[in-house]
């Protein structure tokens, strides 16, 4: 196997080449050690290319990513979906699992966790991310590279995660997939990177330019975003890898003539590897010649593959057999444990007019194609699935031991012949009608932007007519993003937010209908009460009149603000307590409460710190999400919960964007949502 110094130029400059993409051309570069990376290859497919790259004239192993999104073979909830689960712990467990199955398949760079953060449901890859706040953003990218860079096996290719998509991806204007991003240097350094520092912060290996262009200057050719704060400000030394053919795109943004300069505008801004474009095996030679690149720019960029290579393990091992790789495969029902209980705790009861949880033998109606579907309860990028293995909402109930009729009544879009009319009629007949409404997995994810974020007309229809004969109507919506549920709020007695949960749906749905567990999630995004709100979210800044109407035709106020999730028990919140009441600059402040489960049934309820700086030096949010502690409380059982209040919470950015801790009086809210909670203040002295 070569060094660095002993490859040519050609070498070198093929360690910077990935593509997802192979024919003849690409087949004859890499048997002469001029592709250092692919993607989308696995199994047989990555044992032939890895045995091909190490009988190449340059010996050098190959990075094979992949988009594990939320699963390889076993499918957990979407990312947004898990975020509501508040609980970092299973979120780096389905990471770890994921990985592992991934590596099995020789796949050693992931490319997640996605950190965008999004204020915008029409978005359609809000369902990739974990929502609107950047410190809960944070920590789940915390917990999502921990768990995907645990390699804790042997015999198998180490993986590395791969932090997308920096930056600011998750700002697109009118929610438009690929949109420009125009927004504040305050907004980004408030919003959109502390996801990423925290991924650097816990080790991320490789970092993923994004599609768009911020304020001007598309990302992926983007020197200051990249150079300046990526790898200058936050310390980042790993991979940077574009995301599909951004480099060559730049093209299409206009700041590049051709794909020679658009590579040129790449490799300069700082991004290392070029994905699937090819302008990086086709151009960098010939600038390299024309003195526009110097060698030893390609050296650094190079020597970060191939120490990242290194990292992973793949120098001086055996190779790769995918054999021996799957006879390590995981016991499948740890697997399946896993993933159902990920969808139990992502599932969110937004309202329940006290219909659920329902008692065993009820006599039940299920409307809705969405309850007879497999593939639709995985979402977007739903890894290597065997769909048979996914549960339908039928089978949960069925697994249970409950008896129902079925009706289809209208396809997702269009309406059935004779379809709502078999639905009344089975429904007028029946204690409770379960709804199961919403969206497919192809309504949402990349390049599935929606303007109208509602359920789908046809569907509207069949619940409406459905409720005329039956009011006892449980709603669960299918979804990978908020849906503006206005009317359903409204007239709807109980409402289930059962996102796209992956393999185990349906089994646990039928959990949670049933009481066998507990609801306990809580919204990370925001649901609009109307899409004329959007963008809409809790941490907003008041205005000089904020008692004044947003608007004179719609609420002022969301559907379900963030941090929302009702249960089947009753949680008091009292005795709030600070530490101190004025605490020194640099002094130990600690706020606490008393959380009592009132209820009849044990249950899981995520306590929320929230902190507002009164007044400061430059404006701040009404109230920022700045702690969370998930507690266990039996029927009965009382517990204390108790939060450090650091300085480091309490600072912010200056008019200079600079970190700045100023005195003055702060406000803390501890309860169960951005609506409900206790109330304290304190004065920093």
């Amino acid at each position: 196997m070569k060094r660095l110094s002993d490859m040519t130029l050609e070498e070198k400059i093929g360690q910077l080449v990935m593509y997802g993409k192979y024919g003849e051309a690409q087949q004859k570069a890499l048997a002469e050690g001029r592709i250092g990376s692919f993607l989308n290859n696995r199994g047989e497919e990555t044992q032939m290319r890895q045995n091909l790259a190490l009988d190449s004239p340059t010996g050098i192993p190959l990075i094979m990513g992949d988009d594990v999104i939320h699963g390889f073979r076993t499918i957990f909830p979407i990312p947004l979906a898990l975020s509501c689960s508040f609980d970092l712990g299973l979120i780096e467990e389905t990471c770890a699992l994921s990985a592992r199955e991934a590596a099995m398949e020789g796949i050693n760079m992931i490319f997640a966790p996605m950190v965008d953060i999004s204020r915008d449901p029409r978005w359609g890859r809000v369902a990739e991310g974990a929502g609107e706040d950047p410190y809960l953003g944070s920590e789940v990218a915390r917990a999502r590279v921990r768990g995907y860079q645990r390699n804790d096996w042997e015999d198998l290719p180490k993986t590395a995660a791969c932090a997308k998509h920096y930056v600011a991806y998750g700002a697109p204007q009118g929610g438009r997939d690929y949109d420009g991003a125009d927004i504040s240097e305050r907004s980004l350094r408030e919003i959109y990177l502390p996801p990423f520092d925290a991924a650097v912060k816990a080790g991320v290996m490789s970092v993923m330019s994004s599609f768009n262009d911020l304020n001007g200057i598309p990302v992926s050719g983007n020197e200051r975003a990249i150079r300046g704060i990526l790898r200058g400000e936050l310390g980042f030394g790993g991979v940077v890898v574009s995301d599909w053919e951004s480099v060559e795109e730049l093209v299409n943004h206009s700041i590049a003539s051709d794909g020679r300069e658009a590579a040129r505008l790449g490799f300069k801004a700082g991004v290392d590897i070029d994905m699937n474009s090819g302008v990086y095996e086709r151009y960098l030679k010939e600038l390299v010649r024309e003195g526009k690149l110097t060698v030893e720019e390609i050296d650094q960029a190079a020597g970060r593959v191939l120490k990242l290579k290194e990292r992973l393990g793949l120098f001086g091992k055996k190779r790769f057999r995918i054999e021996d790789a799957r006879r390590l495969s995981l016991e499948n029902l740890a697997a399946k444990e896993l993933a159902l209980k990920a969808a139990r705790e992502s599932i969110v009861l937004l309202k329940n007019r006290d219909l659920l949880p329902l008692r065993k033998g009820t006599k039940l109606a299920v409307i809705g194609k969405l309850a007879d579907d497999r593939p639709d309860m995985l979402g977007c990028w739903a890894g290597q699935v065997e769909v048979q293995e996914s549960v339908t909402v039928l089978e949960g109930l069925e697994n249970l031991g409950e008896e129902f009729r079925y009706e289809r009544g209208c396809e997702i879009n269009s309406d059935i012949e004779g379809g709502i009319d078999r639905a009344r009629e089975i429904a007028s007949k029946v204690q409770v009608v379960l709804m199961v409404l919403g969206e497919t997995s192809s309504m949402s994810g990349e390049n599935r932007s929606r303007a109208d974020i509602t359920i789908p007309a046809a569907q509207r229809r069949l619940l409406r007519s459905v409720m005329e004969v039956n009011e006892n109507v449980v709603l669960v919506v299918v979804s990978g993003r908020p849906l503006v549920l206005s009317w359903e709020e409204a007239n709807v007695p109980a409402i289930l937010q059962l996102w796209q949960p992956g393999h185990q749906a349906g089994n646990a749905l039928a959990e949670i209908l049933y009481g066998i567990h507990n609801p306990s999630g809580k919204l990370t995004l925001t649901f609009p009460a109307s899409v004329g709100q959007i963008p809409v979210y809790y941490n907003r800044k008041n205005t000089g009149r904020p008692l004044f109407k947003k608007y004179i035709d719609i609420q002022d106020e969301p559907l379900f603000p963030f941090g929302w999730g009702l249960s089947y028990t009753d949680f008091d919140y009292e005795d709030l307590a600070l530490s101190s009441g004025s605490p020194k600059m640099g002094e130990e402040l600690k706020v606490s409460a008393r959380v009592t489960n009132r209820g009849d049934h044990d249950g899981s309820e995520t306590v929320m710190l929230f902190v507002r700086d009164v007044t400061a030096s430059v404006t701040r949010p009404v109230m920022e999400l700045k702690g969370f502690e998930k507690l266990f409380l039996k029927a009965g059982q009382s517990k204390n919960v108790q939060f450090d209040i650091t300085g480091e919470m309490l600072s912010f950015l200056d008019e200079n964007l600079k970190p700045a801790l100023e005195k003055g009086r702060f406000e803390v809210f501890l309860g169960r949502n951005s609506v409900e909670h206790l109330k304290g203040y304190f004065e920093l002295i």
